[in-house]
């Protein structure tokens, strides 16, 4: 699929792919397109030229609402309402679905025991959540209707450095725990390393390697995959 911004070339002739109940991390620097395939995968963009599945259903105008309801998201800071309480936050979807409160608040309970969450946050509203406590109340609204796949755009990216650690330490036993299909966009290699086995580097709108880790470090696909590699610090030798 191709989708340009006027003289912007955001997608060039880009076909990826994501089976089912794995986790793939989509990397590159900024402008390399990689923020434009969750649009488009939630039907907030629209390729110019080619097609968009989720569960190989065409993503249109008319079941774009439908898609999303499928896909749990994730965004820097959070992205929670301000004006709600961390409960009323989890609480949207659910009551849009229909969902009585004693059903939302048991969903909530259980989502707040798996990302190790205190009973009270849900009380409070997100300004005054720590950053961490923010991250997993987004999280528990992306997994409040159990949905097959979760997007996360740079979910840890205004964490400080050890709130960031620990929260990686957690997604990883989480993803693995859940079993849905995770995609993950970051410009952080050793992040995405972490958490995901499968990385896809992007340049320029295109897919310039897609493999392991291993794969980038040691076959290299062009010069700019090396340099991207040796511009990073601190790759994760911690054990997968």
């Amino acid at each position: 699929m191709s989708r340009r911004y006027g003289a912007v070339v955001a997608l060039d002739g880009l076909s990826l792919s994501f089976a089912a109940g794995t986790v793939t991390a989509v990397i590159g620097s900024s402008g390399s397109g990689k923020s434009t395939v969750l649009r488009l995968l939630l039907g907030l963009d629209w390729p110019d030229q080619g097609e968009v599945r989720v569960g190989g259903e065409p993503v249109t105008r008319r079941n774009r609402l439908a898609i999303r309801q499928r896909i749990g998201t994730v965004i820097q800071d959070g992205g929670l309402f301000p004006h709600l309480s961390a409960r009323d936050n989890l609480a949207l979807l659910p009551r849009h679905l229909g969902w009585s409160d004693a059903r939302i608040d048991r969903r909530a309970d259980e989502l707040r025991a798996l990302v190790q969450l205190p009973a009270d946050a849900l009380r409070r509203y997100p300004s005054e959540l720590s950053g961490g406590q923010r991250q997993r109340v987004a999280m528990m609204r992306a997994l409040m209707t159990d949905p097959p796949a979760l997007l996360l755009d740079e979910p840890l990216g205004a964490l400080d450095p050890i709130v960031r650690h620990d929260l990686q330490d957690e997604l990883k036993a989480l993803f693995a725990s859940l079993g849905k299909t995770v995609l993950l966009v970051t410009h952080d290699l050793p992040e995405a390393a972490f958490l995901a086995p499968r990385l896809v580097l992007m340049q320029h709108g295109k897919r310039v390697q897609d493999g392991t880790l291993a794969d980038l470090i040691e076959r290299p696909a062009s010069d700019f995959v090396r340099r991207f590699v040796e511009a990073q610090r601190g790759l994760p030798e911690r054990p997968a």
